[in-house]
């Protein structure tokens, strides 16, 4: 009779007589209520560990249950052991050398260690250990089962460990694997000091990082029972920058809008280029500035000039950046000719090298233009002029058609690129960055800042606007901000030194569920471990690992219901509210959309 029939009837889940649950015992593995699991046995080691050797089969992503016995050698008795285990070694080395065979090279590398280790013995420096290693794996169905216990094994063999099933002792395997301290398997292996503390797993799913004032709860730990909180602008971290890597659809901009949203409640000062105005209902619900770009109310005129004592040269240097964004790179001829007319541009309003000067209304770029028709000594500005002319009378001058609109002020600022077409986006978001950087600069006002950077490929295509990325992503943190750097095409990313650059100047890392093609070059960047690996290939929406060095969790995304109206994104939730609100959804003499 099976033991389960002993237990319970087959109808009832448990024991209730004993307060249980019901098992069902098989060769190989155990049946425990609805769900089954088998045991694993530790019978081989690789023969030189690291710290923490073991971390992959620890932060294995399904269920495991890992239990290490470890029982000391009385000191004289192993001595004589170890003294007997020589004796064997060095005599099978004699009568194997005295018959001319050729020497084992396993069997010296035995009587060197069991040599080394006497020594060890003798001075102290180390003591012997019975030690027990055993993994009991969990799953559902026995099929399932049979898959996990493959992949474990897999994942043994790949660190060197050998490891075999408990046949026809499952309930024992079962047993010395719960937190009871009992081995009725008693399959354990001889290991010195070392050896068990390389073993010993000083590791916890928890992030045991320092926090801050600014701290920010990202989500649910999901391999324990508490939450991931951290700081990214306290607790020594190199920077204060953060990446953000996903696939389309894993959850990437709800991740960020909730981190958004609990930045500023601690205080941070947030800005976001957001090139599909998914943003917007969040700068709505808290105030925030909006700046449509592309529309009279989004232009930023690059003439307006900052604080500092070189706040004019450092404005001319950024026209060219931005000109050479523009049309291309420049030659030195038509270089030159672009840096007298900014200069005559300036003049032209009354803005001079002196700095009482500053103050006054700055040119537009139809100025610039202007100044460019009015040097007709030089047969480059009237190329340049023509090159220009579409900015500012043409199909593209919704971004310079005029002054400065919407001050880039206030705790949350959203500037949209929707508006503008593909081609103006960099250019769009190259404008954005520079008013920020202006911002973030000002010695009169210092806070917490952070500027989210959302599909940061776009901007990391061109060469030049990438380079200013890259200078902002190196100089943040000496002005209290931090770059946060969402993208879907983590492939084009990595495949530039410019992109890896700004990915490897962000001291937190969050990677969600990854594209199959890209799974290998995120994994490389990172240095994700085989379970590591495994999440990223495999992770639902909304769960994702956070990486900052050697502090590592998974996380899923928590938002309480109000957070989640907010940020979320989703069509038929957003419609949902929109009806919710009293609006007529029927769409009745519109179009399908």
């Amino acid at each position: 009779m099976r033991l389960r029939d002993r237990l319970r009837p087959r109808s009832e889940k448990g024991s209730a007589r004993l307060g249980g649950p019901a098992i069902e015992i098989g060769p190989r593995h155990l049946g425990v209520d609805d769900a089954y699991c088998q045991t694993l046995i530790v019978t081989g080691y690789p023969p030189e560990v690291h710290a923490a050797w073991a971390q992959s089969l620890l932060t294995y992503p399904g269920r495991i249950d890992a239990a290490l016995h470890i029982t000391p050698h009385d000191p004289g008795l192993a001595a004589s052991r170890l003294r007997r285990r020589r004796a064997r070694l060095e005599s099978s080395w004699r009568f194997d050398a005295a018959r001319g065979r050729i020497e084992d090279p396993e069997r010296a590398a035995a009587t060197a260690d069991a040599a080394e280790l006497a020594e060890r013995l003798a001075t102290g420096h180390s003591k012997l250990f019975t030690c027990a290693l055993y993994l009991t794996v969990h799953a559902p169905t026995p099929e399932a089962l049979a898959a996990e216990v493959e992949h474990v094994r897999t994942l043994a063999a790949s660190l060197l460990i050998d490891t075999v099933p408990a046949t026809f002792r499952a309930l024992h395997g079962w047993i010395a694997t719960l937190p009871l301290g009992t081995d009725p398997l008693s399959m354990g292996r001889t290991m010195d000091t070392d050896a068990i503390a390389a073993a010993l797993p000083f590791a916890s799913p928890d992030l045991a990082a320092d926090l801050g004032p600014t701290t920010v709860v990202y989500g649910a730990n999901t391999h324990s029972a508490g939450l991931v909180m951290w700081d990214r602008f306290h607790g020594g971290l190199d920077n204060h920058n953060a990446v953000i890597l996903a696939r389309s659809g894993a959850g990437k901009s709800y991740l960020a809008k909730l981190e958004i949203l609990r930045s500023l409640m601690v205080g941070i000062e947030v800005a976001v280029i957001d090139p599909e105005d998914e943003y917007a209902r969040l700068a709505e619900h808290v105030g925030g500035t909006r700046i449509p770009l592309g529309t009279p109310q989004g232009r930023i005129n690059p003439f307006d000039l900052g604080e500092g004592e070189d706040a004019l040269t450092e404005r001319a240097l950024f026209l060219h950046t931005l000109i050479a964004t523009m049309l291309g790179p420049l030659e030195p001829g038509p270089a030159a000719a672009l840096d007298r007319a900014i200069l005559t541009a300036y003049a032209e309003a009354g803005i001079t090298t002196d700095a009482r000067t500053w103050s006054r209304t700055p040119p537009v770029m139809a100025d610039l233009v202007a100044a460019l028709h009015a040097d007709t000594d030089d047969p480059d500005t009237a190329d340049l002029a023509h090159r220009l002319a579409p900015y500012v009378s043409g199909s593209r001058s919704g971004l310079f058609d005029g002054p400065t609109a919407t001050p880039v002020r206030g705790h949350l600022v959203v500037a949209s690129l929707k508006r503008l077409p593909e081609e103006l986006k960099t250019v769009g978001m190259l404008l954005l960055l520079d008013a920020l950087w202006r911002r973030l600069t000002d010695p009169r006002d210092r806070r917490p800042r952070m500027i989210t950077v959302d599909e940061g490929w776009v901007l990391l295509q061109d060469p030049v606007a990438a380079k200013y990325l890259f200078r902002l992503a190196k100089s943040a943190r000496k002005h209290w901000a931090g770059l946060t750097l969402i993208t879907q095409d983590v492939g084009d990313v990595l495949a530039t030194d410019l992109g890896r650059s700004v990915v490897s100047n962000a001291a937190t890392q969050i990677v969600l569920r990854q594209a199959p093609q890209n799974l290998d070059a995120v994994a490389a960047a990172f240095g994700l471990s085989q379970g590591e690996r495994h999440i990223a290939a495999t992770a639902p929406r909304g769960d994702a690992l956070l990486l900052a060095g050697h502090h590592r969790a998974g996380l899923h995304a928590l938002a309480a219901p109000e957070e989640h109206a907010i940020v979320t994104s989703d069509p038929a939730e957003l419609a949902a509210q929109h009806t919710d609100d009293g609006h007529d959804d029927s769409g009745a003499g519109e179009g399908p959309w």
